[in-house]
């Protein structure tokens, strides 16, 4: 059974609350007459089980979890990524140093930590396209991308990345020339990749923040491009 993005961080956030009661599965010795089930040995199913007895005891609010997910999807998520991108469009300097050293570059913006400790970014060029894929696991740059999607986690996209990544590319809707080298990244525990797309044509005029706003988080896996504005540059 694939566990969501939801139950994912339900996962951490019941971690941390059996932490901080550590006798919360032993009801009866604090004066409740009432029993509790089992917890299923189900991965899904435990998430669900522990969400659910911890949000009867009070100690989680639901609220809580809807706004942890929207954050690492929409916040600390990939909307992360596309400000590194779009400096590093826009300042030179930047880029060079996010492609150096990506790790402190990155940390300038404020983003790091967990899941991010060791990021190397690889930039695509007209030559050049980069493709990330984690072959073992799902392992993936949370500072700045969030959380994987299903797709990135499936063992078919995990294999034909590295067997036919322009098979793989094609189903996502990208057809590259032949003449464009293809090559493939695979993330570990050590270190994760991060794809600095190529600025499309038509954005000579925008801002860091129009930029940013036009970077996606396939672009900067390398499933996909940045796709030129349809109402052009921007004053």
């Amino acid at each position: 059974m694939t566990t969501t993005r939801r139950e994912l961080l339900t996962v951490a956030l019941t971690a941390a609350g059996a932490a901080a009661t550590p006798n919360l599965g032993r009801a009866q010795e604090h004066g409740h007459d009432h029993d509790h089930q089992a917890v299923p040995s189900d991965p899904t199913l435990r998430v669900k089980a522990l969400e659910s007895l911890l949000v009867a005891k009070g100690i989680v609010d639901p609220a809580a979890l809807d706004a942890l997910v929207d954050t690492y999807e929409h916040k600390v998520g990939p909307r992360n990524g596309a400000r590194v991108v779009a400096r590093a469009w826009l300042d030179q300097a930047y880029k060079q140093r996010l492609l150096a050293h990506s790790t402190s570059a990155i940390a300038e913006l404020g983003y790091g930590g967990e899941e991010g400790e060791t990021m190397l970014v690889v930039e695509n060029t007209a030559k050049v396209h980069n493709l990330v894929v984690c072959t073992l696991c799902s392992c993936y740059p949370w500072p700045v991308l969030g959380l994987p999607p299903v797709w990135y986690k499936s063992a078919a996209y995990r294999s034909r990345s590295v067997i036919d990544p322009r098979g793989v590319l094609r189903e996502f809707g990208l057809k590259l020339a032949e003449d464009v080298e293809v090559r493939v990244w695979d993330s570990t525990a050590q270190v994760r990749y991060l794809v600095l797309p190529e600025r499309p044509p038509g954005t000579e005029n925008m801002s860091e923040s129009d930029l940013s706003a036009l970077v996606t988080r396939d672009a900067m896996v390398g499933v996909a491009k940045v796709a030129v504005p349809r109402e052009g540059a921007r004053a």
